[in-house]
């Protein structure tokens, strides 16, 4: 097949390359160039599109030996993933850059430009496998193999298309050997830190960030009845389920930390309480994905991942009840057997049969457990 390359400038992109170009493939390398102004971007091991990144994914390209391009991906980039980022924001929402920029660059933008150049695929370091799926239908997306590097999570939003023209080379490999292959290949990456946080946030700081492009949107913090606390600048500085810099300025009366539990962004109100408020039991969620399996239409038994890197509850996904939205867009709710803390709307739900990805959705709303509804 003729295969067009991410690379990141990262290890795993460049030996996915490598992989893709030795089991045969026309491969061909292509950098994102992210940012109109890549030194605004993270740098060294935290970035994922800087020039240094730019300068790492050519050299490796020539060490494979695949011609390589950079493809200018900034206006969209900031429309689609950093501007949904602070558009989730300013809704009291926490979105996830990472799962946004697969659905709407990697594997929608980056797709469609391959697929009219006649590529067949699009290879990206990914960890997560592809599987023969039902007759007639899309490859089914499964865990990768390395548990600890399983990035199925933020690939559970791509459609069936989508991963009918995907290739993830790396997801039956541990992390470790692809860093020693690397090395193995001469590629100069082999030990270069892993990425981490949001690359197009420069210093780290979401909330310094979020506050230059909303600016002050002053509010109250109240506890659980509505006593007032103290005050913050905006509301979308918080996310559910936070702890540190609340800035409220003085302990709980028992002493006890306080978190983050709802966000009001039309009031700006930010409401904290004790970490067992933080427990929900049913989730709502709407924009689902399916590719494990057709969409339900009686209650379907799962396990729902509910962040990146976070545990999988059991639980069981039903669709609206009869006379409801029904068909591939129908919203879930998601009721768990045991209470899960700090859900955040905006966040995907990503449900799993074993390591099989059946579907995602984006959560709307968390009910936290009460005396009432216990």
């Amino acid at each position: 097949m003729r295969v067009l390359a991410a690379m990141s400038g990262g290890v795993d992109s460049a030996v996915a390359a490598a992989r893709a170009a030795e089991a045969g493939h026309e491969v061909t390398g292509v950098h994102l160039a992210l940012s109109a102004n890549p030194r605004s971007y993270r740098t060294g091991a935290r970035g994922c599109c800087t020039l240094e990144d730019a300068r790492d994914a050519r050299r490796a390209a020539d060490v494979i030996g695949i011609p390589f391009y950079v493809w200018d991906m900034a206006s969209r980039f900031h429309e689609d993933v950093v501007q949904d980022f602070v558009d989730e924001y300013a809704r009291g929402r926490t979105p996830n850059p990472c799962l946004r920029c697969n659905e709407k660059i990697k594997f929608s933008a980056v797709l469609d430009r391959a697929l009219a150049l006649g590529f067949d695929a699009v290879c990206t370091g990914h960890y997560a496998r592809l599987g023969d799926g039902e007759p007639g239908s899309s490859p089914a997306l499964h865990r990768a193999a390395d548990p600890a590097k399983d990035q199925s999570y933020v690939l559970a939003v791509l459609t069936g298309d989508q991963l009918r023209r995907a290739m993830f080379p790396l997801g039956g490999t541990p992390k470790d050997e692809v860093r020693r292959e690397a090395a193995r290949r001469g590629l100069m990456v082999a030990e270069k830190p892993d990425s981490h946080d949001v690359c197009f946030i420069a210093d780290g700081d979401t909330r310094r960030f979020l506050q230059g492009k909303l600016g002050d949107a002053p509010g109250e913090i109240v506890d659980e009845d509505g006593t007032p606390l103290g005050r913050h600048d905006g509301s979308y500085g918080f996310t559910v389920g936070q702890r540190r810099g609340l800035r409220i300025g003085h302990p709980a009366p028992d002493g006890r930390p306080r978190y983050v539990l709802d966000i009001e962004p039309v009031t700006r109100t930010v409401t904290v309480g004790p970490a067992e408020s933080l427990d929900v039991t049913v989730i709502e969620a709407d924009r689902p994905v399916w590719t494990g399996c057709p969409p339900p239409a009686v209650p379907l038994r799962c396990a729902v991942q509910l962040r990146a890197h976070g545990d999988a509850y059991p639980a069981t996904a039903a669709p609206p009840p009869a006379g409801g939205a029904d068909g591939a867009n129908a919203p879930l709710t998601i009721t768990l057997d045991a209470p899960a803390r700090g859900v955040a709307p905006g966040q995907a739900a990503v449900l799993y049969d074993g390591d099989l990805v059946l579907g995602s959705a984006t959560i709307t709303r968390a009910t936290r457990v009460t005396t009432a509804n216990v």
